[in-house]
């Protein structure tokens, strides 16, 4: 008879000593400083995998220790007392006295340490920018570049003045340079542009305010931008003639004598426009893309608990509808081709944002936040009229298109699953993710309390090293992913998109928490095989799929064989991203 001792399948698992003070050590790095929290990940590892290795995977062992639950909920204090939406380093508070002027700052290595909002509208800089990024001609980034690195070696004076040209509209930008540092010493070099950050919505108030028209409006605008009367006429398409007599006109309206007294009344007014919109509950409700992306106005209704819900729609506003789930990293954006593409087919893709998500009201604690997207979902779809469509998700959110599919399935005629994810139902499929998905993914199979922490610390390393260095950490070992991410067009629609999910102002670390401790989390299996001869289903998936590798993906194809898979050796998570035409052409014929 085999005497060796049992676990009971329910019994939970402490840590050894060692490994309890090795994490507890890690987790208060990671509460004062998140740039910390890979070395927590593999500390992590290390203690929790022998959880997985229990035979029976459907009733896991949870690791059940009190210290290390009174830890991490200590240090998710540490993480509170950081103020999301007004905590500002000693870099950023250089730049807090400039407003709508565009100013960022460069470190020695002529590397952007930091943009306000101006910088990041009309320069298009922000913390991943180098200073080639900027939008001048090539001989004045040079320029630049030399007096930057002359004013940091101790030069005898500490400021400088160029005068550079925009790429974008032709005419001339004054820079002006400062040598300042921070209290341990090291030198940078402030940067302030004559660019002013023009508020969204603002020629429509100098209109209202002067009676002036359209065209009008823009030429103000052109000369705030510092443009000459012979750049705004060669921007516009006009004679220099017609922008001259519509100077005058304005100068007449608005009853100043010069240019240069219209723009200080034109700043004028936008500062106090600035303290109107300042002052508003609700902030500016725009998608807006810094390059290619076009803006979209967020949709709003309320929901039958009294709850905001937000959605986009992408594509022509009265086209035939598809529905788009974009994956917990809120990435409600196309790219700008893809949305092109969209309006030239006709169709009008509907993007919920989720609760919790952009503005969209979070759920009570107790609120099921399954059921609440469904029925959010609902009814978006019901307010766009529409009575039936096909679903594009991404990622995870193949859990959401499943669960619309089998409640309803007279309203959803297709599925078709980005980086599709089913069920998770064997510990190898845990084992094979890569470590910063196997980090959260399988801490919420095992350590679910621990979880809110988890992910709140990973949203702040995000905010502090930037969405780039984020995602290039995240996707490190799937080069397809991190080359698909470093496209202009797909960098602009990722980084914009996910602005729901976090922002200067805003974390969605609750809610995504929640969706991952939900039913997805589960075996979900005979949701799945509910759809089976009823909805079909086409999963587009990459080989190199950091939380779906190859092998899971095989586990799928056993599992679920009635399922249309395509697989693409070249792309990984983002493949959506990477080969929207095909999936584009997959959708065609379902999209109606």
């Amino acid at each position: 008879m085999d005497t060796k001792r049992t676990q009971p399948q329910d019994e939970a698992v402490d840590l050894s000593d060692q490994e309890r003070n090795e994490a507890i050590d890690r987790l208060y790095d990671v509460a004062l400083d998140p740039e910390r929290y890979e070395t927590l990940l593999d500390v992590w590892e290390s203690a929790v995998r022998p959880l997985r290795a229990h035979a029976d995977f459907s009733a896991p062992r949870l690791l059940d220790d009190p210290m290390i639950a009174g830890h991490f909920y200590r240090a998710g204090e540490f993480l509170d007392r950081v103020d999301l939406s007004t905590q500002a380093d000693e870099v950023h508070s250089i730049l807090a006295p400039f407003g709508k002027v565009s100013a960022f700052v460069l470190d020695s290595s002529l590397a952007v340490k930091a943009a306000n909002s101006a910088a990041s509208e009309r320069l298009a800089l922000d913390e991943s920018s180098k200073l080639s990024d900027l939008a001048v001609n090539a001989d004045d980034i040079e320029a630049i570049g030399k007096t930057v690195r002359s004013l940091l070696t101790g030069s005898e004076q500490d400021t400088a003045v160029l005068r550079v040209r925009s790429l974008e509209k032709g005419h001339f930008v004054v820079l002006r340079l400062q040598r300042c540092q921070t209290a341990d010493g090291a030198p940078l070099i402030l940067a302030a542009s004559s660019e002013v950050g023009w508020p969204e919505g603002f020629n429509d108030i100098l209109r209202r305010a002067f009676s002036l028209s359209g065209a009008e409006a823009d030429v103000v605008q052109g000369l705030v931008e510092c443009c000459s009367v012979s750049d705004i006429a060669a921007q516009r398409g006009r004679s220099v003639d017609t922008v001259r007599a519509q100077v005058k006109s304005i100068l007449s309206k608005t009853e100043t004598r010069s240019q240069v007294e219209l723009i200080r009344l034109a700043l004028s007014v936008m500062d106090m426009a600035n303290l109107t919109l300042d002052t508003q509950v609700e902030p500016r409700l725009v998608s807006q893309g810094y390059a290619t992306l076009a803006s979209r106005d967020f949709q709003t209704l309320t929901a039958p608990d009294g709850r905001r819900v937000d959605y986009l729609v992408l594509g022509d506003p009265k086209g035939k509808p598809l529905l788009f789930l974009p994956l917990d990293y809120g990435l409600v954006r196309w790219t700008a081709s893809a949305e092109a593409e969209a309006e030239k087919r006709g169709w009008r893709v509907i993007v919920p944002v989720r609760s919790g998500y952009g503005m969209s009201t979070s759920l009570p604690k107790r609120a099921s936040y399954d059921d609440a997207q469904v029925q959010d979902t609902l009814q978006i779809l019901a307010a766009e009229k529409v009575k039936s469509c096909p679903i594009l998700s991404l990622g995870s959110d193949s859990f959401y298109a499943v669960q619309l599919a089998r409640l309803h399935p007279e309203r959803f005629t297709a599925i078709v699953c980005c980086a599709g994810v089913l069920p998770m139902t064997l510990r190898e499929q845990f084992e094979r993710m890569e470590k910063w998905h196997r980090f959260i993914l399988a801490g919420a199979k095992y350590t679910p309390h621990l979880v809110p922490f988890m992910v709140k610390a990973g949203f702040l390393l995000a905010r502090k090293i930037g969405k780039h260095g984020f995602i290039n950490a995240v996707y490190g070992n799937s080069p397809a992913d991190v080359e698909t991410f470093e496209e202009p067009e797909v960098f602009e629609a990722m980084v914009t998109g996910s602005e729901v999910a976090l922002s200067k102002t805003h974390s969605a670390h609750d809610a995504f928490s929640r969706a991952i401790l939900g039913r997805q989390n589960g075996d979900w299996s005979a949701d799945v095989d509910a759809l089976k001869g009823k909805t079909p289903v086409t999963f587009i998936n990459g080989a190199h799929d950091p939380q779906v590798p190859r092998e899971t993906l095989q586990d799928f194809q056993r599992q679920h064989d009635w399922i249309d898979y395509r697989v693409y050796e070249d792309a990984g998570q983002l493949i959506f991203f990477r080969h929207w035409r095909d999936v584009l052409e997959v959708l065609d014929p379902l999209v109606k």
